[in-house]
């Protein structure tokens, strides 16, 4: 096909669609049903009816193949799992009574039974449930979800292409079930895995399917010869049968580097390319390979994660140079619009200069299917649109907004002896104790209390007027009163202020930092059914006063027990937000840092002596090859010491982070020089307090005891076993006793329980520890 031809075969598409509906509708169908207060049917009826809505949006935007099978009512790795037959055994018994409850109980755990381990999806906020397998595991296809939302959409008129996770991919993101050898390979599964997605691709294929894809973005990574090899043999397999539908294998977040040519060979009949970030490596690869003759390529030039208008003649020109790599080139964003906000025209106090910047999901639709258009008819048929974004960019660029030279004469100044503490770990550590007189195995918590539903009507109260600042003041002081009450109660040793006047531990920062903008609808989905709203940094970062003080002060005033102050770190900050894409990150970075700083200094001089700078996103925004990590770490790291760096010995710094894999950076925990660090440790069963140790990690680590994440209770004797679990690993002198992350998320009866049971084990555990004179 020539490329005039492979030009007017373009059409639009897109991954992935935001699953929660414009008011949120599926998060508070499925709570509602976990509360009792609607059925199985109701909560089915308002997802199909969710489905279908995105579905009409998509093609009256000028979608021309819409994705089917993305939606899921949790996680679309668990969905996986399910499809694949991979329940764990202690699971089946819930699956087989009833399949829903028994999809949540995997997802959520039940008082007697744990639930999956959960972490980030590659380098982005979204979270996944993990695969247990072994070599035990049995596959068995249950194509019922797949085929169901596929036979919706084609029944509404409509092109549709299953989606799903890839089979190397899955295994990849897979770990050792419990009890099962902590070398065990899951990739070795793949064998006994193909011929369940071959059951699938079938079953699709009989349904009506044309096309599903396959997504491999694991593949984005660095891979050994053996998992290139494994990719190799799953889609010559796949590729290789005679009844299934055409197989479109996409990769996103990063450029394929030695996959590219793995997959080019492949009996498949698409793949599908990040053109963003990865747009120049991927290019180049492309044509070393010699191209996709005969095969579709879907480029995805629209930027999938990130909330600025796209360049259209950027992105034309890069559509315009795959012409001739391809058989035929489609459009699409460059990786699932999950991970976007839905509709930048329902925010209202945005003003409109700015608005014009913005894309979320449903933009960023139109945007496709311009380029596609662009693409397959010239530049004369979107005459109108091209202008309207010369003009949107050139505003941004223009904007003062974005632009404040004090912050950027201040950056300038920065010297190294602005990022290390005045005193070594083991002083301080030392001034420290002396300061603060706690016991061994000290216990606390991360941060934030339960946010009550009359803490929501409260702050809803106050945004629509119905009450006043000073009514609102007062609802928040009760609060921690109550908060900081029931902590000595229960004999916390440092205690929290419980965090009730913040929204979102990032949020609520942008919104007194200058350069950040805020959205009211912006939601995007965390995990499950928590939704965040990332604000938006626009532009350059200030301090224009105290954030925290106030609160931590008044708590500190209730009790003679220390008080942390709690902040969000700069690396979380820029993660947890919609970053600008005009500057380095490592820029923006240290202007955040320099801000914090500010508030670090002033808490300190307030009388605060324990300080936690939460930093969870430092993992999990890890650059996914190698290569590009020593970069990364070092100006992450940075900007954290420049953070805390200006603080007395005596004042002890704390870190948090949780939910990721931390085996990958423990060198960069250890280079931030926090004196005390709390991770995430109950469902993966200690396995940070091992690779602490194994590193040689030289300062105190609180390992958590308490998985949030679940509304179960963990009992004195479980908390108390993960503790001795720690004990083998970290020292008394250095282990710290807590949850895993926040409370913000449960509730005050389960949070009251497990707390007292936490204390309890500590006590316990204390009890045992060898007497010294």
């Amino acid at each position: 096909m020539t490329s005039k031809s492979a030009a007017a075969a373009a059409r639009a598409t897109v991954y992935g669609y935001p699953r929660q509906g414009s008011g949120r509708e599926l998060k508070k169908a499925i709570e509602r049903y976990w509360k009792g207060r609607v059925d199985a049917d109701a909560l089915r009826a308002t997802a199909a009816e969710l489905r279908r809505t995105n579905w009409r949006q998509l093609a009256e935007a000028g979608i021309h193949e819409v994705p089917t099978g993305d939606f899921s009512y949790y996680d679309h790795v668990l969905d996986t799992s399910v499809m694949v037959g991979a329940i764990p055994g202690r699971h089946r018994a819930a699956v087989q009574a009833d399949a829903l409850d028994g999809y949540f109980a995997m997802a959520r755990g039940t008082q007697d039974v744990a639930p999956l381990e959960m972490t980030k999806w590659f380098d982005t906020n979204y979270h996944y449930l993990v695969p247990e397998l072994g070599p035990d595991t049995v596959f068995t296809a249950d194509s019922a979800k797949q085929v169901a939302e596929l036979r919706e959409a084609l029944a509404l008129g409509l092109t549709a292409r299953p989606v799903l996770v890839g089979p190397v991919t899955y295994l990849l993101l897979a770990k050792p079930a419990p009890g099962v050898a902590a070398d065990f390979d899951p990739l070795t599964l793949l064998d006994r895995l193909l011929p369940v997605y071959a059951e699938v691709l079938s079953d699709l294929r009989a349904a009506g399917a044309e096309w599903v894809q396959l997504d491999e973005p694991a593949l984005v990574q660095d891979r050994t010869p053996a998992e290139l090899n494994a990719a190799t043999r799953a889609y010559r397999n796949l590729g290789a049968l005679t009844e299934r539908p055409k197989l479109l294998v996409a990769s996103y977040f990063d450029r394929l580097g030695d996959a590219l040519p793995v997959l080019a060979k492949a009996p498949v009949e698409g793949l599908a390319l990040d053109f963003t970030e990865a747009a120049a490596a991927n290019l180049d690869a492309l044509a070393t390979v010699g191209g996709l003759p005969g095969k579709r390529l879907i480029a995805g030039v629209v930027n999938g994660r990130n909330i600025w208008v796209n360049d259209l003649t950027k992105s034309l020109a890069t559509l315009g140079t795959l012409l001739g790599l391809a058989d035929r080139v489609d459009v699409a964003a460059s990786c699932s619009l999950l991970h976007v906000p839905l509709d930048a025209t329902a925010e209202r106090d945005i003003e409109p200069q700015i608005l014009r910047w913005l894309a979320f999901a449903r933009q960023k639709t139109a945007e496709i299917v311009t380029l596609a258009k662009g693409l397959a008819q010239g530049t004369g048929s979107i005459t109108g649109e091209l202008a309207a974004n010369r003009a949107a960019l050139a505003s941004r660029a223009n904007s003062p907004i974005t632009r404040d030279p004090a912050v950027r004469a201040r950056v300038g100044a920065v010297t190294d002896a602005n990022c290390r503490r005045s005193q070594p770990y083991g002083e301080r550590a030392a001034a420290q104790r002396a300061h603060l007189g706690l016991p061994l195995l000290p216990t606390t918590t991360i941060g934030s209390f339960p946010q009550t539903a009359e803490l929501r009507v409260a702050r809803a109260d106050l945004r629509a007027g119905r009450i006043d600042t000073a009514g609102y003041e007062e609802r928040i002081r009760a609060e921690i009163q109550e908060v900081i009450s029931f902590q000595e109660k229960t004999g916390l040793d440092v205690l929290v202020h419980g965090e009730a006047e913040r929204n979102d531990m990032v949020q609520y920062f942008a919104e007194q930092l200058t350069g950040y903008l805020a959205t009211q609808h912006g939601w995007v989905q965390s995990y499950g059914t928590r939704y965040v709203r990332p604000p938006i940094l626009a532009g350059d970062i200030s301090r224009p006063e105290p954030m925290t003080v106030r609160w931590t002060t008044y708590a500190q005033s209730l009790t003679p027990r220390p008080v942390k102050g709690m902040l969000t770190g700069p690396v979380t900050m820029l993660a947890w937000s919609f970053v600008r894409d005009d500057q380095p990150l490592g820029d923006t970075a240290r202007q955040v840092a320099l801000a914090l700083r500010d508030e670090v200094n002033d808490l300190e001089t307030a009388g605060t002596s324990v300080i936690q700078v939460d930093e969870p996103a430092l993992r999990e925004t890890l650059p996914l090859r190698a290569a590009d990590r020593p970069g990364y770490l070092a100006w992450a790291t940075e900007a954290f010491r420049l953070t805390t760096a200006g603080v007395r010995p005596d004042t002890q710094i704390h870190t948090h982070m949780c939910y990721a894999e931390f085996g990958d950076i423990v060198q960069a925990i250890d280079d931030l020089d926090a004196d005390v660090i709390s991770l995430e440790a109950a469902r993966s069963h200690m396995q940070v307090a091992r690779e602490l140790a194994a590193h040689g990690y030289p300062r105190e680590a609180g390992p958590g005891v308490y998985d949030i994440h679940s509304p179960r209770v963990p009992s004195t004797d479980e908390a108390a076993a993960l503790l001795r679990k720690g004990l083998e690993a970290i020292p008394a002198e250095r282990l710290w006793v807590n949850p895993d992350c926040g409370l913000k998320t449960r509730g005050w009866p389960e949070t009251r329980a497990s707390l007292d049971n936490l204390v309890a084990a500590a006590h316990a555990v204390r009890a045992e520890l060898p007497t010294t004179d």
